[in-house]
């Protein structure tokens, strides 16, 4: 695209950005803008009125590749979330106890802060949908077999993701993955 768009005449900026619905609202996205830094110094001002983080990532590309390694991180945190939550659950602890420990330690994310009380909850508003999470690791996947990589545990939850897809969870928020974990161990 920003081959196209040089042809004619102007810059392209990809500038993909994380922080979900909350953080559109309150101006606190994080932004990973790619492309050319004298057209990233030009629009930064104003993406400083939507988000408080904002990387220059490199070259054109460079802001959508970084999105992506954002949602390995975030999809397998979240994985991790779930895991815990269905292991916590089913050996009777009382999860709220079980979060407030484990959320001061080293274990502790912005998913189990955010995520697990509403995956406790039942509660699977999206915040950022199934089917977007879908399509992005979808992205990784493609970009993977580009690089010749393997990353066993973005696939593994990008297989979860899908089987969402066919529980009719498409529209749900990513949290709704705990629902995917709880039937694949079998929990109740």
């Amino acid at each position: 695209m920003a081959e196209r768009v040089a042809a004619n005449g102007a810059v392209f900026l990809d500038a993909p950005i994380s922080g979900g619905d909350v953080g559109a609202r309150n101006a606190t996205l994080s932004i990973m803008v790619g492309g050319d830094k004298s057209a990233f110094n030009r629009v930064e001002p104003l993406l400083k009125l939507m988000g408080r983080t904002i990387v220059h990532t490199g070259a054109s590309g460079t802001g959508q590749l970084t999105k992506l390694t954002n949602q390995i991180l975030v999809s397998i945190t979240n994985l991790a979330v779930c895991e815990a939550m269905t292991f916590a659950t089913s050996n009777g602890l009382d999860t709220a106890r079980t979060l407030a420990a484990v959320g001061g330690g080293a274990g502790a994310s912005w998913q189990l802060q955010n995520l697990g009380p509403r995956m406790l909850a039942g509660d699977f508003v999206p915040g950022f949908m199934i089917d977007l999470m879908v399509k992005d690791m979808r992205l990784v996947e493609q970009a993977e077999r580009e690089t010749g990589l393997k990353l066993p545990a973005t696939e593994l939850v990008h297989k979860l993701f899908r089987d969402l897809l066919a529980m009719g969870h498409a529209r749900s928020g990513t949290q709704a993955l705990f629902a995917a974990v709880k039937t694949a161990s079998g929990a109740q």
